[in-house]
């Protein structure tokens, strides 16, 4: 399948799905990024060395292709609902999507609620266009320091309930990647400390009884 991978900053592909992305294409699956603010100017964190940190961290994953966009960072709620969609939906098209993986609709991260709001709406793209496949499924991932910070209670927050097991290895791979961000990685017991990723991990393992697990929440699933 297709797999397209649709998030707001540099860095939330690996903290989302690192592993998965590592799986799935080394099962000979197709997988492309799309970054919605790929600058990422008002990230502190994030190196002046960004390019090349991406860099390092698709080729960890294998990823090869990755779509671009520069919307505002943190601001992204001041950009046209309409204007993100028909960015995703080029992105859908060109890459022949079969599946997305997205933000949860509740995060606390703005940009990431905005981001998925618009995958939501472009993910009906083939409802509307005769030459686009038949979308076959939607996954919510979650993005530590962010997806669990959902102070809404009246919100759904993140429930998982689809596993990828990615065992020891999966796991080092991604706090690998992710280390190739410059100034992402922070010291326990911070969520993006090589710690809490794999104690997330070894949790989000143990409620699936599987050795290791990315956890995502299917919101969309057709056979």
């Amino acid at each position: 399948m297709n797999y397209l991978v649709v998030v707001a900053h540099p860095d939330d592909e690996v903290l989302g799905a690192g592993a998965t992305i590592h799986k799935l294409i080394m099962e000979g699956h197709k997988v492309a990024i799309a970054i919605m603010v790929s600058q990422a100017s008002a990230r502190k964190d994030l190196s002046d060395t960004l390019v090349d940190d991406e860099k390092v961290a698709f080729a960890l994953m294998g990823i090869e292709k990755v779509y671009y966009a520069y919307f505002p960072n943190i601001k992204m709620n001041t950009v046209s609902h309409l204007e993100l969609v028909q960015f995703i939906e080029k992105c859908i098209e060109e890459w022949n999507a079969d599946a997305i993986i997205t933000h949860h609709p509740s995060d606390t991260n703005n940009d990431h609620v905005q981001t998925s709001y618009a995958v939501q709406a472009a993910s009906r793209l083939f409802q509307r266009r005769e030459n686009i496949p038949a979308l076959k499924e939607l996954l919510y991932m979650e993005v530590p320091s962010s997806t669990e910070w959902s102070f809404d209670t009246s919100a759904n927050r993140f429930l998982p309930n689809y596993f990828v097991e990615i065992g020891k290895e999966g796991i080092e791979l991604k706090i690998k990647a992710l280390s190739a961000y410059k100034g992402v990685m922070r010291p326990y017991p911070h969520p993006r400390s090589t710690e809490a990723l794999e104690g997330l991990a070894a949790y989000r393992g143990a409620q699936a009884g599987c050795n290791y697990a990315e956890a995502f929440e299917c919101a969309f699933k057709r056979g």
